[in-house]
């Protein structure tokens, strides 16, 4: 801990504050989407399996099937849930139903992605701020001086390396983070169109297709 606040010291505190916000701001944003990510990706196996069970018991099955769908969390059965609601109406007003709960919820588990990308993104436009405000300091000390010794550039150049390397430890795990929730939302995405896909050939299957509107 002494360390690291000699580092942020000597890397100059306001560059070197700033860039720890944004390494805790960008790991709270990425504890927060990884958490709503995973609770997406969490039964939907056995929710599909219920539904399905549930659809077989015809006019009465459509009923059970949404209850079942409202008290299970997540974005498929937020889709399923809208698709049911329009059976009624036909099978082309599910598909529509499918569709628009389907943007709904990727924008939902996209929400947030836009800090980290940005934070990855700037952190290093931060340190090499930083970089500048180093040099400048080293060239101020050596036109004070008139002339070049180590001792007297040390400290600028110091504060260069510093927040330039402050902010690469920024980037770099957000970076990573970012990707591996861009992952993953690729992952429940892929399962919402399976299961929205199976959802509909179901209601084929069974004859929910010829409900008139």
């Amino acid at each position: 801990m002494e360390n690291l606040m000699q580092y942020i010291n000597d890397g100059g505190p306001p560059i070197m504050w700033t860039l720890v916000g944004l390494f805790v701001i960008g790991l709270a944003i990425t504890l927060w989407r990884l958490i709503v990510i995973f609770l997406a990706m969490i039964n939907t196996k056995s929710l599909y399996n219920k539904v399905y069970a549930a659809l077989q018991e015809g006019e009465k099955g459509i009923e059970k099937a949404s209850e079942i769908c409202s008290r299970t969390p997540g974005p498929v059965a937020t889709i399923v849930h809208a698709g049911l609601s329009r059976v009624n109406r036909g099978i082309d007003h599910v598909e529509k139903a499918v569709e628009s709960a389907g943007s709904v919820e990727m924008a939902f588990l996209e929400n947030g992605l836009v800090w980290l990308a940005t934070i990855a993104n700037i952190a290093p436009m931060i340190g090499f701020f930083g970089t500048i405000v180093g040099m400048i300091k080293a060239f101020k000390d050596i036109a004070a001086q008139g002339d070049v010794e180590p001792s007297i550039v040390a400290t600028g150049i110091s504060i260069a390396l510093i927040t330039t390397a402050g902010g690469l430890l920024v980037a770099i795990p957000i970076q990573l983070a970012y990707n591996l929730c861009v992952y993953l939302i690729d992952r429940v995405v892929v399962s919402m169109e399976e299961n929205a896909s199976r959802f509909i050939d179901t209601l084929v299957d069974l004859g929910y297709d010829k409900t008139s509107s």
